[in-house]
């Protein structure tokens, strides 16, 4: 089997493990199948057998595939594991950085300021000790002498933004970029139906008369209004249209525009604007929820489980009743042969093929 063609069969499989609730439960719908409609448990015990398995070559078989994807959940904990340990690591080194790299103290800078303005008055100099350690701050601080900047510049320094996450897999550990990404001005995360952008706003932001939020089905606008005028925070053109009656957006005080998008097909995105970087789809959870699922694919679902628990019984399935209900209402119709006589589906053998469910 070719890499990733097993993930076809996810959703049928899916709804099958929904329906019974448990996987001991789903084992015994895989396994009942092969015992019912293949020759998995049947056994070759001539050399003029065509069909079936040398004994213990199926209960081989069964251990080697769960080898196999056992081994792979042993490798994927061992890589979240060591993931897990280089990000401690990065975090602690940063941490051991900006504690180095911290901006010399403001009383020191009251020192050289005090110093240079009791100098050029002719009054008491600072003692020798004290004076070499200015020239030290000095070269730091030249710039930073005009009040209003020193303070702004150093504090700018120390908030340089954080390296944003670039893997499918970073993004898959944060429910705000689960299906999606993280983008420099906002988040964004999906299901099969819905997009969910989350974009930061200053702290002031309070109240939505603060925000403005255009919203097409082509492009979005989200922005706030301060004294000067709009500042934009996100914009541009959807890759993929959307229905703006089912989308909504609300405002989380201090913290974020949520913005709720109903799509209008149901497919995966790879990206929300036009023009920024694509993600791997191939990499996010496709599994769809039973909450996505139409009343179509619903019923079709319930009408497979209530024929697997009628063929365990041994009672007729959805398509054989079906035909049995046609075949009554002319069992004793004027005319025919069967008239009189009790009906009796055992004399019908009805393919699944034979009857097409609306």
């Amino acid at each position: 089997m070719e890499p990733g063609a097993a993930e076809l069969y996810d959703q049928a499989l899916l709804g099958i493990l929904q329906h019974v609730g448990n996987v001991q439960d789903f084992l015994r719908v895989l396994f009942g199948f092969l015992y019912r409609k293949t020759d998995f448990y049947r056994l070759l015990r001539r050399p003029s057998d065509r069909m079936g398995f040398p004994p213990g070559a199926a209960q081989a078989l069964v251990l080697q595939v769960f080898q196999t994807f056992d081994r792979m959940a042993r490798q994927d904990d061992e890589k979240r594991r060591k993931e897990l340990e280089e990000k401690m690591r990065k975090k602690e080194e940063a941490e051991a950085t900006a504690t180095e790299q911290e901006p010399v103290p403001a009383p020191v800078l009251e020192v050289e300021v005090n110093s240079t303005t009791d100098a050029a008055s002719g009054g008491p100099v600072e003692p020798q000790g004290q004076q070499g350690a200015v020239p030290e701050v000095a070269p730091g601080s030249q710039e930073d002498t005009e009040p209003p900047g020193s303070d702004t510049g150093a504090a700018q320094a120390r908030r340089e933004p954080p390296t944003l996450p670039k893997r499918q897999e970073q993004f898959q550990r944060n429910p705000d970029s689960y299906n999606g990404a993280v983008r420099e001005n906002y988040t964004w995360s999906q299901d099969y139906t819905d997009l969910e952008l989350k974009v930061p706003v200053p702290k002031h932001v309070v109240k939505g008369r603060q925000v403005s939020v255009a919203l097409s089905s082509s492009s979005i606008r989200v922005a706030v209004l301060e004294e000067s005028g709009e500042q934009v925070l996100m914009e541009g053109k959807f890759t993929h249209k959307v229905n703006t009656e089912s989308s909504l957006w609300s405002l989380e005080p201090g913290k974020c525009v949520l913005v709720s998008l109903n799509k209008a097909g149901e497919y995966w995105w790879s990206a929300v604007l036009e023009g920024e970087e694509h993600i791997d789809i191939d990499q996010i959870n496709k599994e769809r929820s039973m909450a996505t699922v139409d009343e179509e694919e619903h019923a079709v679902l319930d009408r497979l489980t209530f024929d697997y628990h009628q063929k365990l019984q041994g009672k007729p399935q959805s398509h054989e009743l079906k035909v049995h209900e046609m075949l009554k209402k002319g069992w004793d119709a004027e005319g025919s042969p069967f008239r009189g006589q009790r009906f009796d589906p055992a004399m019908f053998n009805i393919s699944p093929g034979a009857v097409q469910f609306q």
